[in-house]
């Protein structure tokens, strides 16, 4: 495999004239491979990520080969993922609109405007075209969809083609530059520094909110798992539960501050169908849920009777259920207020997502709709549960392409048509079409989650690897230009672009701290979430040794994406 350096100074192999020239699909391929070994590399909790790495190995390659890839590739992989990406955070975005996530909305507001003219500004100073000025907010800001966007813009104007060319490769140019420290400032900024500005220890300070917040460390709705109930089956012979209903036992034992529950019962050889007005009989068989410590403190074999060996009442099969909120008598409600309604009799909530985030909750949490429970317990207890409180999540794998495919078309539909402003063409483009459907089929999923099936892998495929082999493709196809187009941007770049990441996060962190009286740990959360950087959240929380600051990013990262993503087309119009 002999390489020799051809007349613009890249290498070319025998791989480039035999395999990549003619099978351009096999470069995307082995790129993604060497893009997301790349984007494993990491220091403490901040990894270079995926994209950035498959950005990165799609220059080097795109450089070292020559080769080009029809961009009709990256315009279906880009749609796929601004599509998924508004179907994730549709319900969080419109809940974001309502009062109480309006601080949070505020904040974000800022940082997005702020980022926006900052980097406006920057390019207005610095004489950059509308391909590195794109390239420096979306990188700047740690938005790569603002990639996609800002070419589609940019394709739009009235420029010959080999211009339009040129500043469309600058986007990915001036992304690889100033991503890697925008993400990196942007961690270290709110993991450490904002919180030590405002004199704040992150740790104490979030110890101290999840108390606010916590319940006794033995209730399982802090997620610790079914494991800690157990099961067991007493024969009643007492007289202190004889003659007593299911509901009135149950009632009693709450008033203590147990938590036992009687889940079944056999009485004369048959297992009885489950009621909570069923009244106890004396050598009934009774089957008792309750946590360890419970069962313990109630001295069964005294309250109840003898403990039995029944594999009837004890075997039955335990049941994983995830539930998507959405009647009505259940959002707005506290986790408490949930666990009170008879049907969560034996039935326990272990895990809370939003927005394809999993998030802390306790008591005190409030449902929304859209919100994910996973419930476990018996069969028989939890599909009832899950119906009074929304719709189960389908277990098949299949997707429902009809709802996908007719949300991208719909979506690029409206995308299509522009407005001129001073003679420059304003449109939100099939992409931030596709972006606006999937926001509404989001939504619409969220409050009717009986239809359009997208399940977690197919979401990480469209959301993920969407966007990954989108920047393989504009990686490739702008490796050729990359040293030219460095060259012309300058190192200088990295600075601003460093600058750019921080003002915006300042004036948040003022206005959210000083004026919206945001608690500490859930600001660094809004603050990261504003300007999407997960690499941030994880730094948070791992600096805050507590998952208490996850409660902030959510809504923050909905509204975020969206604006972020829409500046891709702002800025080009701007400096246009």
């Amino acid at each position: 495999m002999c390489a020799h350096i051809d007349e613009r100074g890249r290498p070319v192999h025998w791989l480039t004239e035999h395999i990549f020239k003619p099978y351009p699909e096999l470069l995307v391929f082995i790129t993604t491979a060497l893009g997301f070994l790349f984007g494993k590399v990491r220091w403490k909790a901040i990894a270079l990520g995926s994209v950035t790495g498959c950005l990165i190995a799609g220059l080097l390659l795109g450089w070292a080969t020559g080769v080009s890839v029809d961009n009709t590739v990256k315009a279906v992989f880009f749609d796929l993922f601004l599509f998924a990406l508004g179907y994730k955070v549709g319900p969080q975005f419109f809940r974001g609109l309502k009062k109480d996530g309006l601080p949070q909305v505020a904040v974000t507001l800022v940082v997005c405007f702020t980022g926006l003219g900052v980097c406006w500004g920057f390019n207005e100073m610095l004489g950059y075209g509308p391909g590195l000025g794109a390239g420096l907010l979306g990188g700047a800001l740690t938005q790569s969809a603002v990639i996609g966007v800002a070419q589609d813009a940019i394709g739009g104007l009235s420029l010959s083609h080999s211009q339009i060319a040129a500043e469309q490769n600058y986007v990915p140019i001036g992304y690889a530059v100033t991503y890697p420290l925008g993400t990196i400032l942007c961690a270290i900024l709110l993991a450490n520094i904002a919180p030590r500005m405002l004199r704040k220890d992150l740790r104490a300070e979030s110890a101290e909110l999840g108390k606010e917040l916590d319940v006794p460390a033995a209730d399982p709705d802090l997620g610790q798992g079914y494991y800690e109930t157990v099961l067991r089956a007493y024969r009643a012979v007492s007289d202190a539960i004889t003659g007593l209903t299911i509901d009135a036992f149950e009632r009693q034992q709450k008033e203590l501050g147990r938590r036992v529950y009687i889940t079944q019962v056999r009485r004369d050889g048959a297992i009885l169908d489950h009621n909570q007005q069923t009244v106890v009989r004396a050598d009934d068989t009774l089957a008792v849920s309750a946590l360890r410590a419970d069962l313990v403190d109630l001295d069964p074999e005294q309250a109840i009777g003898p403990e039995t060996d029944d594999m009837g009442l004890l075997g039955y099969r335990t049941e994983h259920l995830h539930v998507v909120a959405s009647d009505r008598q259940v959002l707005g409600r506290s986790i408490a207020e949930l666990r009170g309604e008879p049907y969560m009799v034996g039935v326990y909530i272990e895990e809370l997502w939003r927005s394809g985030t999993q998030v802390p909750f306790r008591l005190s949490t409030t449902i929304d709709r859209g919100d994910t429970l996973v419930l476990s317990g018996p069969r028989r207890l939890v599909e009832p549960a899950a119906k009074e409180i929304g719709v189960p999540v389908p277990t098949r794998f299949a997707t429902d392409m009809v709802w996908v495919g007719l949300g991208v078309f719909l979506g690029g539909c409206i995308g299509i048509p522009a407005l001129h402003v001073g003679g420059v063409p304003i449109s939100l483009s099939t992409s931030g079409g596709a972006l606006i459907m999937g926001l509404v089929f989001g939504w619409i999923k969220g409050r009717y989650p009986t239809f359009g099936n997208v399940p977690p892998g197919a979401q990480w495929f469209m959301d993920t690897l969407g966007l990954c082999l989108f920047v393989v493709v504009v990686g490739i196809n702008a490796g050729p230009s990359f040293s030219s187009g460095l060259a012309k941007a300058g190192w200088g770049l990295l600075l601003w672009g460093a600058v750019a990441t921080v003002v915006p996060l300042l004036v948040g962190l003022v206005l959210g701290h000083f004026v919206m009286r945001i608690r500490t740990p859930i600001l660094m959360g809004v603050l990261a979430g504003a300007q999407t950087t997960t690499a941030a959240i994880g730094a948070i929380t791992e600096a805050a040794d507590s998952e208490v600051p996850t409660l902030g990013y959510t809504v923050p990262y909905a509204v975020g994406n969206v604006l972020l993503t829409i500046w891709g087309a702002v800025i080009v119009a701007l400096l246009a």
